[in-house]
């Protein structure tokens, strides 16, 4: 496995109920792709303030390769509530630095150096680093596994960004919830593996990876269907549990290993996440 793995998106401080905690799902996703050997990069942008200095200080710290981008709006935050079940909820400012990522010409060239990237929905709630995402994908070197990570949060998806978005990804990463979401909103019916194997037709994936929480997850190709339940764990949180499952499955994708292996192994990661505190 050669060639750099970008989580593209948002990185903030999710303000947990025991304080604070690095997070955003692309960065997550890089973080956990090079706990797992591969050569994760956070893309991002954070603001010229104390908590954009400590994000920068703390992926340091954890060996994540990042570029931030420092821009002239404030570090993201979100308010963060977790159930009784440790599952959480969100509250996401706007108008803050993941939403003014700048498309530069190093980030064209760290493009060019890309073995695959993952990029959400979320981040493309602001023309600017919707912007940004798009011309990064654009710049892709051919080959590059494109991995759409959904991640639909309170209000910010549009069905033109989640078109755009499945149009250009080789691979589709989405839970339960947001399944029941975009079934609907682009008219597709039928069981799991049906729901799966209708967007792998229509939009020309090579796998949708679908999480269902406690009820395990599934991985539908064109040829194969892989179910799998959970790994018994003590819960601690699920923050970032879904971003642990999608790094790990396209590291062992990239390796190539079997669409069980790898499966597997993101169930193992996944598991492994929710017995800590915090996305990373």
């Amino acid at each position: 496995m050669s060639g750099k793995i970008i989580g593209l998106g948002e990185i903030l401080w999710d303000m947990l109920p025991t304080g604070k905690a690095l997070g955003g799902a692309p960065a997550n996703f890089a973080y956990h792709v090079t706990r797992l050997g591969g050569a994760g990069v956070a893309v991002s942008a954070v603001g010229s303030d104390p908590l954009g200095d400590e994000i920068v200080a703390l992926l340091t710290q954890k060996g994540l390769t990042a570029h931030l981008e420092r821009v002239a709006h404030p570090t993201g935050t979100v308010a963060v509530t977790l159930d009784e079940r440790g599952v959480p909820s969100y509250e996401i400012c706007e108008g803050v630095a993941w939403d003014n990522i700048p498309y530069t010409p190093a980030l064209q060239s760290l493009a060019a150096e890309a073995a695959a990237v993952c990029f959400g929905s979320l981040a493309q709630r602001s023309e600017c680093s919707a912007v940004t995402i798009q011309s990064f994908l654009a710049a892709l070197p051919a080959g590059c596994l494109k991995v759409f990570d959904i991640n639909l949060r309170q209000h910010y998806y549009s069905r033109e960004v989640i078109e755009r978005s499945l149009q250009v990804a080789d691979i589709l990463k989405i839970n339960d919830e947001e399944m029941e979401v975009v079934a609907p909103m682009l008219d597709i019916a039928g069981d799991d593996t049906e729901r799966c194997r209708t967007l792998i037709d229509r939009y020309g994936l090579q796998a949708v990876v679908l999480t269902r929480g406690s009820k395990g997850s599934l991985v539908v190709t064109a040829t194969e269907a892989d179910e799998r339940g959970v790994v018994e764990v003590e819960v601690v949180d699920t923050v970032g549990a879904g971003d642990a499952f999608t790094a790990a499955f396209v590291v062992a994708w990239l390796r190539g290993d079997t669409v069980a292996a790898a499966h597997q192994l993101a169930t193992e990661s996944s598991a492994y996440a929710c017995t800590l505190k915090g996305a990373m």
